[in-house]
């Protein structure tokens, strides 16, 4: 362990490749130092380590007190071999004696190295979940390692994650060395490292997309105000921009299509419509029904609820393949929403002013 060097060299790659501070080890193999003083004197409260913090030379001293007569070798000295050490030494002064024992050389080497070893553990633990701890709620893209039961094990880099069953699309089937977007629900800290879960079906995922694709969504003009999903299906979104001159539905489309179809393909085909955002209950129901006209809207902002009525050729479009459109504008908006088409509504109206009649 006097082989300075090679401990500063060690302390100074770990720095640099494992990002640990070179003064946490130093600390730690101080207190290891002492602790092994007191494996090997039986008691260490006497004892002062010191490592240089620019050569990573070691000292460790034994503050002894000088005495007339010597009850204790550990934590005394006679006035007499003070003397030698410095003739300045009087009776009742504290002087350090260096430890100088082979013994206790190899004793602290292989401590300094346990500590190394299990600080790097620690540190390399901490750091990745500080890492991942930061990406929580965000996007991040990872390798399919492979299927572990039903379960897929993905690695992001440093760290495996788990995209459990019921966080996957159904009907999505992985490859392994395949990449993949997967967004970051939860890092928790564990023994072997970081547990980190992820979603596939998360409507934060989408979300998280066109902030990665969007300019405009990145830098705050565009605001996504409303998302709702059906993982692997269809995903609706209301948009709103901050400037006048940004429409925000374009911008999140692209030219040609190109933003939306980007991330169309890492949904693997999941339809996504993108629908402005309005203030106005009635304007924004009618925008998420879309690709669906409308003819009229009559919401209850109190009561969350909107009646609509949709051309008779329209009201399946409406509704959607087993309801699905119109589950979805519900949720995008936060209105239950009753869909009647034309016929219906004025069967309905008649039928009230033949009441009305009797």
């Amino acid at each position: 362990m006097n082989n300075s060097n090679e401990l500063l060299e060690a302390l100074n790659i770990l720095e640099k490749e494992k990002d640990i501070s070179k003064d946490t080890l130093i600390e730690a193999i101080e207190n290891s130092l002492i602790t092994a003083c007191k494996n090997h004197f039986g008691k260490a409260d006497n004892v002062k380590v010191y490592i240089d913090r620019d050569t990573c030379k070691f000292s460790v001293f034994a503050e002894k007190t000088v005495v007339d007569e010597v009850q204790d070798s550990v934590i005394e000295i006679s006035l007499a071999n003070a003397k030698l050490i410095d003739s300045k030494y009087e009776l009742g002064d504290i002087v350090n004696v260096e430890i100088q024992s082979k013994e206790f050389g190899r004793i602290a080497t292989q401590n300094a190295k346990n500590v190394i070893l299990q600080k790097i553990r620690e540190e390399e633990r901490k750091v990745l979940f500080n890492q991942y701890y930061a990406k929580e709620k965000d996007v991040v893209t990872g390798i399919v390692q492979r299927y572990v039961g039903k379960n897929v094990s993905i690695n992001l880099g440093k760290v495996d994650a788990m995209l459990n069953e019921n966080e996957q699309v159904k009907g999505e089937v992985f490859k392994p060395t395949e990449r993949i977007k997967l967004y970051i629900l939860e890092v928790k800290d564990a023994t072997k490292g970081p547990k980190i879960l992820v979603s596939r079906t998360h409507p934060e995922l989408v979300k998280r997309l066109f902030e990665a694709e969007v300019t405009e969504v990145k830098d705050g003009i565009v605001e996504i105000k409303s998302i709702s999903r059906e993982a692997g299906s269809r995903t609706k979104i209301a948009v709103w921009s901050n400037n006048p001159d940004v429409d925000p539905v374009g911008a999140c489309v692209g030219l040609n299509g190109a933003r939306v179809n980007a991330i169309v393909n890492e949904l693997r085909g999941e339809k996504i419509d993108i629908i402005n955002w309005s203030d106005n209950p009635a304007v924004l129901i009618e925008n998420a029904l879309s690709p669906a006209k409308v003819v009229s809207v009559v919401a209850d902002a109190d009561a969350k609820t909107a009646n609509v009525v949709v051309p008779d050729y329209q009201l399946s479009l409406a509704i959607g393949k087993e309801g699905q459109n119109a589950r979805l504008a519900a949720r995008l908006t936060g209105f239950k929403i009753d869909i009647k088409s034309e016929s219906q509504a004025k069967e309905v109206s008649e039928q009230i002013e033949s009441l009305g009649e009797i």
